[in-house]
Order: structure tokens, then sequence, then C-alpha cells
């Protein structure tokens, strides 16, 4: 046992940290990276089969090998249950990930994202405040600026015109949040995540799919004829930006913050596969679609407040990124 690890001859407890959305692609990177700073984690996470669970397992099982970490399969809507946790751990922080994403599927399934991004969010919240969490930090999504066309969007934007029922739930958010925050000192952060990418990734991201079909011979859907712009952030940037902000709550007289987390340097769709198309020496069989309902045409992060919050300084471009991605990808299915 290393001496750094005895205060005053009794073993220094490793703080506990509860992860939400463990098994998903954010979330089971921030698991990790906690884990490996010395964190115990508990991952919670529904497995539900919005996209496959077979990749949510290898996250999962990866997670399980570390001795801090605990899994629990616990649906957010399931009140009884969370209770239950919270009341047999004690949480000093509570990283919130978890949530229905999509923003198209939001459109076919709108039960789904009330019940777990807006009751799901209220459970959090309510044990979170009971159970006198150190600070909550959740995900919010470049989605809320909807159909804005100042860029870049900054937080200080209104976003009173959601263009998706996601869209509408994660605004619900931090709205929620400034009022815990506001009305029981709840310091709570939200994070706008701008196109997360990379290993282990979403199969319903646009570059996951591009890069399957590509692959395969498949014809991949170019929406907007190709007029489209995406501010690609990846993955261990996105982490980064979390980690550093854990520690760090808002010390306002409401313990409120919010931050966009992106990259703040869009690359056009056509470019995008192109890149994409270079990376893997083969042409892909484009399909040009019209623009789908509750899309938008471009999104550019404005940085600025995280970057002098944190220093944060997203340091992978996208063809970096994208070369580690394709890599990983190759690696799991090929």
């Amino acid at each position: 046992m290393a001496l750094s690890d005895i205060t005053d001859g009794r073993m220094k407890m490793k703080e506990k940290i509860l992860v939400t959305g463990a098994a998903g692609f954010i979330g089971f990177h921030v698991s990790k990276k906690l884990l490996d700073n010395n964190y115990n984690v508990v991952g919670l996470d529904n497995l539900n089969d919005y996209y496959s669970v077979e990749l949510k397992n290898s996250r999962v099982e990866i997670l399980n090998k570390y001795p801090d970490f605990k899994f629990q399969k616990i649906d957010l809507k399931d009140k009884h249950d969370l209770e239950k946790l919270f009341d047999m751990n004690s949480f000093q922080y509570v990283i919130h990930l978890g949530a229905q994403a999509g923003v198209r599927y939001s459109i076919e399934n709108p039960d789904v994202y009330i019940e777990s991004n807006i009751v799901g969010f209220l459970h959090i919240l309510e044990l979170s405040k009971s159970y006198k969490v150190k600070h909550l930090i959740y995900a919010s999504s470049s989605s809320v600026y909807g159909g804005n066309t100042k860029i870049p969007f900054s937080v200080e934007d209104r976003v009173d015109n959601p263009v998706s029922l996601y869209a509408a739930t994660k605004k619900s958010n931090e709205l929620m949040a400034y009022s815990y925050s506001h009305l029981f000192r709840l310091p709570t952060t939200g994070v706008r995540f701008f196109t997360v990418y990379g290993p282990y990734g979403r199969p319903d991201m646009a570059y996951f799919k591009f890069t399957k079909n590509i692959l395969e011979g498949k014809n991949i859907d170019v929406y907007n004829y190709g007029k489209m712009a995406r501010d690609f952030t990846y993955i261990d940037d996105i982490v980064e930006g979390i980690f550093r902000l854990l520690k760090k709550p808002s010390d306002e007289e409401v313990p409120y913050n919010l931050f966009n987390i992106g990259c703040g340097n869009p690359v056009e769709l056509m470019d995008f596969i192109k890149i994409i198309e270079d990376k893997l020496n083969k042409k892909a069989k484009i399909n040009f679609m019209d623009m789908q309902p509750g899309d938008v045409v471009t999104t550019y992060a404005d940085i600025s407040k995280l970057r002098s919050y944190i220093d944060y300084n997203p340091e992978t471009t996208f063809e970096k990124g994208i070369e580690v991605f394709l890599k990983w990808y190759k690696s799991f299915y090929l």
C-alpha cells in the first residue's frame, strides 16, 4: 500500500461517483477516465435496444475489469430502484449522461423521451438534492439551438425554438436544473455536447453509418444534398472537459452553470465524407436526399466560456480523430 493512500493510520477512502448511461458511448469513456484516476464508480444503464445491446455490453465488460467499478441495470424512470441505489451508496458526485438519444427517433417515439429525459432527470435531481451531492453534471445538447442562424452558437443565445422533441427535453433539463440550483442550492452544470465521435461510438451517428456502408459497398444517405456542417468533437476532448468540471461547481449565489462543449471548428458534410473515403481508400455511393424533419443545417460551438473556466482546449482534429475511430471500427467489426 502506498503511503499516499494512508491518512492518520487509516486508508484514504476513494470518492464515489454515479455515472448514469455508463453503457453508452460518452458514459463509458467518462467512467473509464474516472477509474483510471482512482475514483470509485457506480455505472447505471437500462441497456435498452435503441441500438446494439452487444456494443453496450462490450463497453460494460471493459469497465467490469476495474475492481472499483460496479454496474447496475436500472431504468431512470424507476424511482424506487434509484432511491435504493442512492441509499446504499454515498455518492459525492453524479454525472448524468443517461437519456434517450436521437433527434429523428423522438419524432416516432415521443413517450420514451418524456419518461427518460424528463421524468428520469427529475428523479436524479430529487435524489441528488436529498442526498446532498456535491456536484451534478448533466448532458444537454447542441440541438437546443434549433434553427438559430447566428453562429457560432453561444450559451448566451436564446434557445426558445427547439425543432425536435429531443431538443425540447434537453432545454427542459436546463430549466429544471436551474430551479433546483436556485431553490435548494444544488450545484449543477449542464454541458451542451456537439456531435461527439470516436471509438465505441453510437451506430446511429452519421460517421458510424457512413463507415459501415462505405466498407460494405452500400449507399449512404446524405441529407440536404450535402449542404450541412457539424462541429465534430472527439470523445477524449469531451471527457477531459467533464473531468475538469467535476471538482469545479459554480460558486455563484445560484450554483448553476452551463457550457458548450465542442471543437469550435465545423466540418462541411461533403469534406467529412471525403476524409472518410480517403482514410478507407474507398469511394462512397451517395444518395442525396431532402432535409430531414428535426435536423439543422449547421452546428458550431462558441467554447470561449468553457475555455476561460477550465482552460478547455480541444486538441483532436477531425482527420486525426476519425483515423482512430476507423482503426477501432475495423478491429471490432471486421
